[in-house]
């Protein structure tokens, strides 16, 4: 057994962290620019891709996350393509989160009355502008509660990743407890900075939510 006094586990851990936030960071933003594809691709105009839309989304959402990341670490090596753990794990959680972003947004634009469709047609808009300049506009501004909250549960949901090896701050407390046999202080540590991590965004979530205007 190694000997680690608290000070040395919590700031292993701080450290560690680092990485779980980077990675939370890319696969939201990397989320939110897919999901703006596959909800244009769900609210199209056309069958195929609306088809196409709500199958990506039921695939992602209907398949555990744990198997996704598998099928990125272990299956893309034996199609000929090397990665790495951080890639596997980005790559997972971002089209993870894709799926959910562009079905939250596909809820918020249809929250809006057809009337919206309309004023932007009046005024000589094409679908795409309309989208961009009336539509989404206010579909984020509905959904951004839902939206924050989905980023409390990502920012979780990074914990699977050291399953695959990446070294977020789950694996760098396994390793820790394996050195040190605390698992109630090193694991009571990773349950605290995740809550420091969470319970931020939850509260502005539930701020957003009050703030909401009614539709």
């Amino acid at each position: 057994m190694i000997e680690f006094t608290f000070w040395d586990i919590l700031r292993n851990l701080i450290f560690a962290t680092r990485w779980t936030a980077l990675l939370s960071a890319v696969a939201f933003t990397g989320g939110a620019a897919v999901g703006l594809a596959i909800l244009a691709a769900r609210i199209s105009e056309r069958p195929w891709l609306r088809r196409f839309g709500s199958g990506y989304i039921a695939l992602f959402q209907g398949t555990p996350l744990l198997m996704q990341l598998f099928l990125m670490f272990f299956g893309l090596p034996m199609l000929g393509f090397r990665i790495e753990p951080w890639t596997a794990a980005a790559l997972g959680l971002t089209f993870y989160a894709s799926a959910y972003l562009a079905e939250i947004w596909r809820g918020g634009v249809e929250a809006l009355p057809r009337g919206q469709w309309d004023a932007g047609a009046s005024l000589g808009l094409h679908r795409l502008q309309e989208l961009r300049l009336v539509i989404l506009p206010q579909a984020f501004a509905i959904t951004r509660p839902a939206a924050v909250g989905f980023l409390v549960q990502l920012i979780k949901s990074t914990a699977l990743t050291s399953i695959i090896g990446f070294e977020e701050l789950l694996r760098t407390a396994n390793a820790i407890n394996n050195a040190t046999f605390e698992p109630f202080t090193v694991y009571g540590l990773v349950a605290v900075i995740f809550f420091v991590l969470c319970y931020p965004l939850t509260q502005y979530a539930r701020m957003l939510e009050r703030r909401a205007p009614a539709h």
